[in-house]
């Protein structure tokens, strides 16, 4: 591994990435408009507000934990091994099923953004197979390639709204820019719940800045300075870019509009204040957004099969680097044959790409990853009762509790509202959900095996890359 590669804005990037900005604005902001009115702002607001609460521990325990397991190794240390097991067993579910189903999204976002532009109706297969062999060329080069990638993915499609805001801002809006969204009778409607159900939705994969800590540069200040600039920019930019979506069709209006045509709200707004061209080109940077949140994903579980692999769970080849790239070529080269089968089975059986392939299987993949979070906010405070410490007890009991209570109100209402994200039946929503404690549990008879079975495996399960040996007992995982 390149270690000593990426600095804070690299890390950064493939965090922001990773979440898909304009997709996420032009496809699931008017959803949050429509449902929860004019206050929906706010939402995005409250829930980077409490993803930057859970930041506070998250960050604190990244100092002291050096893993390359990210996730499972907080949780081990904190929980212990068995709840370590069904982490990491958790993570590789959750992180696959945020990749693969994105290309269902790939081949749908590409299949409008083409018919837009030319007229004409193309298959979405075709599209999401190039996609998958393209990512995985991103993967197998090196992280540097991958981050500079990134960066111009990123500017690029900020860069649309940012001039969306421009036009908006310029014009005064429709009738005047106004701040009522932001007064608590707008805010504290009965749609909120469902607006902070597809805001924290939104923020999926942020804590992914810890896997990056092997090709980090002086990873105890890189690291937690990606984590709080990514949850900062993206609650502040979500919440600002919606506002400027009210503004542009007015306070009286704008939820009459995302009514009547949610897909094309962000469009026909540029289109207005800034013109067709600009639509347009916010077709192609969708496309390119999609494929920005892939790579992203796809380098993050490469790393987590890495680690998995050299801590002797899943196969020895899955640990290969690449010799010139650095890369976990080798784990790479098996997540793309993952996402293939899949998205050759949903094709074979003729589902549709995005209700079914994106969401089907992005749905456990998001609950998956709040829960690792839930879950690291819980490790927080444990782990740091069992070690010596120059860490304050705000942030290292306090706050997590805090991040802990808001972070279990945040997927109840995400489980409450699941028919929102998927508008599948209660049978297939209630086999979603619970597929997340199913492949947790997993974990744990996993670990009693490993512990009967393989005890060298399991003692070594979550070990700190240096000197293990030399921590004091008090810091070891719990049994």
């Amino acid at each position: 591994m390149r270690a000593g590669t990426l600095g804070t804005a690299d890390i950064a990037f493939f965090v922001v990435s990773a979440a898909a900005p304009l997709t996420v604005m032009a496809g699931v902001a008017p959803l949050a408009i429509l449902l929860g009115g004019i206050g929906a702002p706010v939402g995005y607001l409250l829930a980077g507000l409490t993803l930057a609460v859970f930041a506070v521990g998250f960050t604190a325990m990244s100092r002291h934990v050096r893993s390359g397991g990210a996730f499972y190794a907080y949780i081990t240390r904190g929980l212990g091994r068995g709840a370590g097991m069904g982490a990491a067993l958790l993570a590789l579910i959750g992180y696959n099923g945020m990749e693969i189903g994105v290309y269902g999204l790939l081949g749908t976002a590409t299949q409008d953004t083409v018919h837009a532009l030319t007229g004409a109706d193309i298959p979405w297969l075709p599209v999401s197979l190039a996609g998958l062999l393209l990512i995985g060329y991103g993967g197998y080069r090196s992280i540097d390639f991958g981050a500079k990638v990134l960066g111009v993915l990123l500017v690029a499609e900020t860069g649309i709204l940012v001039l969306l805001a421009a036009g908006v801002l310029l014009k005064g809006g429709a009738h005047g820019l106004s701040l009522t969204s932001f007064t608590p009778g707008n805010v504290f409607v009965p749609g909120l719940a469902v607006v902070l159900a597809f805001a924290f939705a939104a923020f999926t994969g942020f804590e992914s800045t810890v896997i990056y800590r092997r090709e980090a540069r002086d990873p105890g200040r890189t690291v937690p300075r990606a984590t709080y600039a990514a949850v900062g920019f993206l609650g502040l930019f979500y919440a600002f870019v919606v506002w400027i979506a009210i503004q542009a069709f007015g306070d009286a209006e704008v939820v009459a509009a995302a009514g009547e045509d949610p897909a094309e709200l962000f469009f026909t707004a540029i289109t207005f204040y800034v013109g067709g061209w600009a639509a347009d080109l916010m077709h192609i940077l969708i496309v390119t957004s999609v494929l920005a949140s892939l790579l992203a994903f796809h380098n993050a579980i490469n790393r987590y099969g890495l680690a998995l692999a050299e801590e002797g769970i899943l196969p020895k080849a899955l640990a290969r680097v690449h010799p010139r790239h650095g890369s976990p070529y080798v784990a790479g080269l098996a997540q793309t044959a993952l996402g293939a089968v899949v998205v050759l089975a949903f094709a074979v059986a003729g589902a549709d790409p995005y209700a079914q392939l994106l969401l089907w299987v992005n749905t456990p993949g998001m609950l998956g990853l709040m829960a690792l979070q839930l879950l690291a906010a819980l490790a927080v405070p444990l782990y740091f009762r069992r070690i010596r410490h120059s860490e304050g007890a705000l942030r290292t009991v306090v706050v997590p509790v805090v991040a802990a209570v808001l972070l279990t109100a945040a997927l109840v209402l995400v489980v409450a509202h699941l028919d929102r994200f998927t508008g599948a039946s209660a049978t297939v929503n209630a086999v979603l959900v619970v597929l997340v404690p199913a492949v947790f549990a997993t974990g744990l008879l996993l670990a009693r095996r490993l512990r009967r079975h393989r005890p060298e495996v399991y003692e070594r399960f979550a070990a700190e890359p240096d000197a293990d040996a030399e921590e004091p007992d008090s810091a070891r995982p719990a049994t």
